[in-house]
């Protein structure tokens, strides 16, 4: 069981929904943060898409609940700054050395089913750590398994379920879903009801591409958060990439 921090989660819930957004708008404007994403890609074994995207999920919210994100922890002043602007994230692919050189950065590793995703503390984005500037950012799409199930939990898993849905007929690269499903696990746990229970309970969640009739039913008839894209790369700004609930949409 993941251990997680209510006072850290409490606290970004508070912070992000008292913050003005215009404000984080031209912070970032200002000076843009980032937080990285990078996926374990090696040669001889790559992961599959579906699972990169389970653990790029999972790896945004578990740093954000760690313990050492809580206020006057060593985490906290950086994940506030860039929780002050918009929540930029850039996903990278690391391999051999440059993975083992990651590892040792501050962040939080999660592994499901053979992929690898760790998620490192914001930082500048003209300011990325050397190891982190080494690594590649365009160009990660893998290949997905088509016989998949939704979801490293199954959808009995006792307590809430983030069930986070693909905007239908919408093509992503994974780098660019990893970051899309990162942003919806990040905007849940900040906004919807169940969050502490969802923490409590690690996170259980299932990533489905949705039909027009599963995307209408979530984003006009429950409590859900959606996310727009800001058009920095693959969409038009504005863009709805996913949505994210804890409802149980129809035939998922």
């Amino acid at each position: 069981m993941w251990s997680f921090e209510a006072a850290a989660v409490e606290h970004w819930r508070a912070r992000w929904t008292s913050s003005d957004w215009a404000r984080r708008t031209e912070r970032d404007d200002a000076e843009p943060w980032a937080m990285p994403l990078v996926v374990r890609v090696e040669k001889t074994t790559p992961p599959d898409h579906w699972r990169a995207l389970d653990a790029a999920a999972l790896s945004v919210v578990r740093l954000l609940s760690h313990p050492h994100t809580a206020p006057g922890r060593p985490w906290h002043t950086p994940l506030a700054r860039w929780m002050d602007g918009r929540i930029r994230k850039v996903v990278r692919r690391a391999r051999g050395v440059r993975w083992r050189d990651v590892e040792a950065l501050p962040g939080v590793t999660v592994e499901v089913n053979g992929a690898q995703v760790r998620a490192l503390l914001p930082h500048p984005v003209r300011q990325a750590p050397l190891e982190v500037a080494k690594l590649q950012v365009a160009g990660l799409d893998l290949a997905a398994d088509p016989e998949r199930q939704p979801g490293p939990f199954p959808p009995s898993t006792s307590g809430p379920v983030l069930t986070i849905l693909l905007a239908p007929d919408l093509r992503l690269s994974t780098g660019k879903a990893c970051a899309q499903v990162g942003h919806a696990a990040q905007l849940a746990l900040l906004h919807l009801d169940q969050a502490l229970s969802w923490a409590a309970a690690d996170f259980p969640v299932r990533i489905v591409e949705s039909t027009p009739d599963q995307w209408a039913w979530v984003t006009r008839h429950v409590a859900a958060v959606v996310v727009r894209d800001a058009g920095y790369t693959e969409v038009t700004p504005g863009t709805q990439t996913c949505a994210a609930t804890f409802a149980a949409p129809p035939h998922v």
